[in-house]
């Protein structure tokens, strides 16, 4: 999985007609704008649904998991007058590292994502991005639609 590909997902969409996008773009905008930039931090290794048989492999956030949540929330309460379901499960944030196609026990994983701990990257949020993903054989492809910027100011 390339560095493009990672990324933490506020609300998934699902299929949005071309022509609801400006739409969807100035709630976003609206939505995110008066939350200031932040740092966020990656910090220890998960799966879901068990580290012991895992279809999904992911990194936690530690610093700015509070913001990510903010900024989830603003997004799901901007996007509902649009026809977009309110979430119904706590947002939890997280960046998926990876998928298995064939999910099967694997006991080394599992311990070593047990083991797993502490910060080990991260990077300044200065915006969110409305995304477009294309799924093929080789995995997911992501195109950005639209940039919408944080407030310049640190927001924690």
């Amino acid at each position: 999985m390339g560095r493009d590909n990672v990324h933490l997902t506020l609300k998934f969409l699902g299929g949005v007609e071309a022509a609801r996008l400006d739409a969807v773009a100035a709630a976003l905008s609206t939505a995110v704008a008066p939350r200031g930039a932040f740092h966020l931090t990656l910090s220890g290794l998960g799966a879901f649904p068990c580290p012991a048989r895992p279809r999904v492999v992911w990194a936690g956030v530690g610093e700015g998991a509070g913001a990510a949540r903010e900024l989830a929330s603003r997004v799901d309460a901007a996007l509902a007058p649009l026809g977009f379901p309110r979430e119904s499960r706590p947002f939890s944030a997280h960046v998926t590292l990876g998928r298995l196609r064939t999910p099967r026990p694997d006991r080394r994983l599992g311990e070593a994502l047990a083991a797993s701990g502490g910060a080990f990257g991260g990077q300044r949020v200065t915006h969110v991005s409305l995304m477009r993903s294309q799924l093929s054989p080789g995995g997911a492809r992501y195109t950005e639609l639209a940039a919408l910027p944080l407030a310049l100011e640190s927001g924690g």
